[in-house]
């Protein structure tokens, strides 16, 4: 998967006096899941509209398969959409609804017949082939949209939110479906959500993006594990945010002092820190241990719990610092360890690798 299919070069969008889209450059490859990720105005949908030619940026360009479509309208890019709402025609036929984009291509009856009952089968929308929309679940106008997006097969699928409307149930199963369609099609998918759970669940990289700029780029894993910026570090799952004074810099290891206690950390990918400086880190919840006799790990910090929440599976312990008077550290255990740990003096432990420092 290294054939580049799709390059933003230095696209920027204005609407009057408000940027929407800040010097957005990047490459997207062939085959791949790539999700715009962030809240509601980072500039996700206008990227999504300028890469299907419902917008004009205002700088840059558009290269599609290395031909430059920057000012070319939708019908004259081999890309298609997907709407959150599906856009069925509620008069139309599963069948006639896949149809209609082969129809306007001028392909003959014969051909459309074939695509669309390859598809069908494919989809597994064969048996509700000459049922309407209103006729049809959630999951199931989803896979006609999809159906209907994929007939002309296009380079590039531009997906828009297309889950917003399914229950959380049903989102999930469907999120694992587009997923396994769009390895199997091996189709190049840009999606863009606000949901974190579903860029994760489903992408190979996600862009976080806040204001109009890009915040990172990076695959799921980067991204949780070495948030770039206090902003992604926050927006993508739930973290300790630790806030300490730089004491020293060797490489990619970076030591802060923090209440009294000297913790070991990674450097941000874009830069060290500089010492004497402040800065935070970033420590997932699930990578904080609790323990009752002192771990061997680099950061240690003797602790008191101050809060039990059962979640199942596991329980979330809120501990803080013996002596600290700052937001409580929290960790996630194995709900029989979070019955057990008492309420003296216990251990919080991380690995140097479980710290991400961020950037200012």
């Amino acid at each position: 998967m290294t054939d580049e299919i799709v390059k933003i070069d230095g696209v920027s969008k204005r609407f009057g006096d408000t940027v929407a889209l800040h010097r957005l450059d990047m490459s997207i490859r062939a085959g791949e899941f790539v999700t715009f990720l962030g809240p509601s105005g980072c500039g996700k949908s206008t990227t999504l509209r300028i890469l299907g030619g419902f917008e004009t940026p205002t700088t840059g360009r558009v290269i599609l398969n290395g031909r430059d479509v920057t000012a070319e309208p939708p019908n004259r890019r081999r890309v298609n959409m997907v709407f959150q709402d599906y856009a069925l025609f509620p008069h139309m036929t599963v069948r006639r609804n896949i149809a209609f984009g082969l129809e306007l291509k001028g392909l003959t009856r014969p051909q459309i017949a074939a695509r669309s009952d390859d598809l069908m089968g494919f989809l597994e929308l064969a048996p509700l082939a000459d049922r309407l929309p209103d006729q049809l679940s959630g999951g199931q106008r989803q896979r006609v949209a999809l159906a209907r997006a994929l007939a002309p097969d296009p380079d590039l699928l531009l997906l828009d939110e297309p889950l917003g409307a399914l229950d959380a149930k049903l989102r999930g199963q469907v999120q694992a479906e587009l997923k396994s369609i769009q390895r199997r099609t091996s189709k190049t998918f840009f999606f863009v959500t606000h949901d974190q759970d579903e860029a994760l669940t489903m992408s190979d990289r996600i862009v976080v993006m806040s204001k109009g700029r890009v915040e990172q780029v990076g695959t799921p894993e980067d991204l949780y594990f070495h948030p770039a910026s206090r902003f992604v570090a926050d927006f993508i799952g739930e973290t300790n945010l630790i806030v300490g004074r730089v004491a020293s810099v060797r490489g990619d290891e970076v030591a802060l002092d923090w209440n009294g206690q000297r913790l070991i950390g990674c450097a941000p990918r874009d830069g060290a820190p500089v010492e004497g400086g402040t800065v935070a880190a970033s420590v997932r919840l699930e990578k904080l241990m609790l323990s009752e006799t002192r771990p061997d790990l680099p950061n240690v910090v003797p602790v008191r719990i101050v809060s039990k929440v059962f979640k199942g599976s596991r329980t979330e312990v809120g501990v803080r610092v013996d002596g600290g008077d700052e937001t409580p550290l929290r960790a996630y255990v194995d709900t029989a360890l979070g019955h057990a740990l008492g309420d003296g003096q216990i251990w919080a432990g991380w690995s140097a690798d479980a710290m991400a420092v961020l950037r200012d």
